[in-house]
């Protein structure tokens, strides 16, 4: 995260006496990554975290792969992934590599227990619904259009309202997932040119630490295994904490897309980023303004990457055929570019209000099955003239 916050009572110094009012101390814990050398935080719990009563068997949660070696652009028809489960039985996969992954998850019920990715950040874009992410950190509320990011080992529900349809594509990282490092100075800060800064995001709320006993479930998954351990005490019994990891909403409706005279690259739109992989954003904004620009984007071939795009909202200028929850992947190795007569019906556009979400990664991604089974096979030769 770009920046430090406080929630609650906290001791004057770390890692020193902070006691209870019936004098008892208070369970210091240190949230981190790269060992001591990354970003943390410190949570004051009432009771030690680390109190089990029970630990279950693991199951298998890995992503079985029906296309590991694609060579083809495809067309996902995401609006026919059905709704099931909860927030992690409703994950249906389409796409991943040994860096990332993407999910789509429509819920029908919340789950009843407590989440933790031991293995992996998620950043979630909610393409439909409403609700409010809590951990022991406190509370963030998210709606249509809000990216969420939630770092690993954070344990958390997702409260969603269930009334409404919704719809969340979920990106899972093994990397930590950062803002790129160009719009940040040596201190973390986001910087004048950045298209957001910290102002947009919406940081955690505070909420009353729950004392309270009996056992609680949480779902750990490491290892490609999902694994439920009972713990003695409530995991949201922190009086307090501060640092610099959370997790956080930013919508992509504050991102500000830079334009220019001559169609703009890609890399202009990105907005997050992990190891071998990045995360841009598709927004409203003005076409290129020379007095002859094509704002069509020119055909280009990705040498080192696999675009992933997820269509949000909007008619994308060009592309043909594509739909709302629709994915296209395009793999390294093949041209591709605006469909025929796209180029030329963008001459004297004057803007566009599309919303996507683009996924590049920098090795390539493999297809689940689920992924084939909702795929328009006729996509590959949809530039043919």
């Amino acid at each position: 995260m770009a920046y430090y916050i406080q929630r609650g009572d906290i001791p004057p110094k770390r890692h020193t006496q902070f006691r209870q009012p019936d004098g008892s101390l208070y369970y210091e814990e240190v949230i981190g990554a790269e060992g001591f050398s990354g970003i943390s935080s410190i949570a004051y719990h009432i009771n030690p975290p680390t109190s089990i009563d029970k630990v279950g068997e693991p199951v298998s949660f890995g992503i079985d792969y029906a296309d590991e070696k694609n060579m083809q652009h495809r067309h996902l028809l995401g609006k026919n992934i059905q709704p099931k489960g909860d927030w992690l039985s409703g994950r249906q996969y389409v796409m991943g590599n040994n860096d990332v992954c993407l999910a789509i998850c429509q819920p029908t019920e919340n789950m009843r227990c407590f989440y933790r990715n031991a293995s992996a950040d998620e950043l979630v874009y909610v393409h439909d619904g409403e609700g409010e992410l809590l951990s022991p950190l406190g509370s963030v509320k998210f709606t249509q259009g809000d990216y969420v990011h939630v770092p690993r080992t954070i344990t958390h529900q997702w409260n969603i309202n269930l009334d409404e349809p919704c719809r969340f594509l979920v990106i899972e990282s093994y990397s930590e997932i950062k803002f790129p490092r160009k719009y940040r100075n040596q201190f973390g800060q986001l910087l004048e040119h950045s298209p957001f800064c910290e102002r947009d995001l919406k940081t955690p709320e505070f909420i009353e630490a729950k004392d309270e006993a009996g056992g609680f479930e949480v779902k750990i998954a490491k290892h490609n295994q999902l694994q439920s351990f009972t713990y003695t005490h409530h995991p949201f019994d922190v009086v307090g904490w501060d640092g610099y990891m959370y997790p956080y909403a930013i919508s992509i409706h504050d991102f500000e897309p830079i334009t220019g005279r001559i169609h703009q690259p890609p890399p202009v739109h990105q907005m997050f980023e992990g190891h071998n992989f990045v995360v841009c954003s598709f927004v409203p904004r003005l076409f290129d303004y020379h007095p002859r620009s094509i704002p069509a984007p020119y055909s280009h071939s990705n040498i080192d990457s696999d675009e992933v795009l997820f269509y949000a909202e909007g008619n994308f200028m060009s592309r043909k055929g594509v739909e709302r929850a629709s994915f296209t992947l395009h793999p390294g190795g093949m041209p591709h570019g605006p469909h025929p007569g796209t180029a030329e019906a963008s001459i004297g556009k004057k803007g566009t209000e599309e919303l996507a979400v683009m996924v590049d990664t920098f090795h390539p991604l493999k297809l689940t099955k689920q992924a084939l089974e909702i795929e328009d096979q006729e996509y590959i030769y949809s530039w043919k003239v």
